[in-house]
């Protein structure tokens, strides 16, 4: 005997409805959808632009920074590199070899007496000792080419939902085909 995922789902009725549009209708959808992705595009784009960070809202994804933030804290950032990097300012920052990036603080500045080059060192609030164990092989200290920003303001708790649905990526999909099914089925006049 067959089995009726749709009606087990209970999306037999959205499938109907998808099935009763015209070509047209069905046309318009897909376009509204595709404008909706490509509007979240550009703004993430722009975003990148007036902040000047590759990657201008983060998430904090563990609790070394407590009680500052929080796991699951929402962080925008900025990265101008016209303003120098001060002892006490949160910092996210990639390492070599690392996908993720890390929300740590400065706890030092150090300025090369040949070069002029800053340096500084990190360290996560909740943590006993600095960053240099984090740091690619033999590095001491980070320089600006691995910053990805500064916090300057956070969200608490709203970052929760993209770890759950990193940690259950079922989540994600069923997330994305309710949000889909709402696009296509939200028909104008």
């Amino acid at each position: 005997k067959m089995v009726n995922v749709a009606a087990l789902l209970g999306i037999e009725s959205s499938l109907e409805e998808i099935r009763r549009l015209t070509k047209r209708q069905l046309g318009f959808q897909v376009l509204n959808f595709a404008m909706i992705i490509l509007s979240a595009l550009m703004i993430w784009k722009g975003l990148m632009v007036v902040t000047g960070s590759e990657s201008p809202i983060v998430v904090v994804l563990s609790g070394s920074m407590e009680p500052a933030f929080q796991r699951g804290d929402l962080l925008f950032l900025t990265n101008y590199e016209s303003e120098p990097i001060r002892v006490g300012e949160v910092l996210v920052f990639k390492i070599n070899g690392r996908d993720i990036p890390i929300v740590h603080r400065v706890i030092k500045v150090h300025q090369s007496n040949k070069t002029g080059e800053f340096k500084f060192l990190t360290k996560g609030d909740n943590n006993m000792v600095d960053d240099r164990g984090l740091y690619a092989q033999g590095q001491l200290y980070l320089t600006p080419k691995e910053v990805v920003g500064r916090a300057r303001a956070f969200a608490p708790y709203i970052g929760m939902v993209t770890i759950l649905m990193n940690d259950y990526p079922q989540l994600k999909y069923a997330l994305l085909a309710v949000l889909g099914a709402m696009v296509f089925l939200n028909r104008e006049g």
